[in-house]
């Protein structure tokens, strides 16, 4: 066993942790390019767009702060901007000037985006039930749910 330089020893891991690394290493890698070309094959829609107008329709108004919207999606801000600019200019979302902070914007769902993402929500339930929840029978996916959760705090 080796020690890192505050002392702290370095302890490999067993078989057990070292196949669940791995396994999710594989999930963490592989299923969103999965459900991202599903999504695009069937509704010319990817992962990441579908999953930016759900953030939003769910929101007040559905309007969101751009960097309220970039952190849900695990973006930079200028990832976002990359991201609304194209859902802006299929007419899905529209910017507009934060009315009590000029220097920030909002993205606002409109209806023809509100339209799209219910047209594309069952491709979507199938390629979750499909690609996931498939592969989760017999788990307790409450328990699963929430030690999920711990990996985003």
């Amino acid at each position: 066993m080796s020690v890192q330089a505050d002392d702290t020893p370095v302890i490999p891991l067993d078989p057990d942790e070292e196949a669940l690394v791995r396994a999710l290493d594989r999930v963490v890698n592989v299923l969103p390019r999965v459900m991202d070309a599903t999504m695009m094959r069937e509704r010319q829609l990817s992962l990441t767009d579908y999953m930016t107008l759900s953030r939003l329709s769910e929101a007040p108004l559905r309007r969101l702060r751009m960097s309220e919207l970039a952190e849900m999606a695990f973006l930079s801000l200028s990832g976002m901007t990359h991201v609304v600019t194209r859902l802006e200019a299929q007419g899905l979302v529209e910017r507009v000037r934060d009315e009590h902070d000029r220097r920030g914007w909002h993205a606002v769902l409109t209806d023809r985006g509100f339209e799209r993402l219910a047209a594309a929500w069952p491709s979507n339930l199938l390629v979750v039930r499909k690609h996931v929840l498939a592969h989760l029978e017999g788990f307790d996916l409450r328990a699963l749910a929430e030690a999920f959760e711990k990996f985003g705090s």
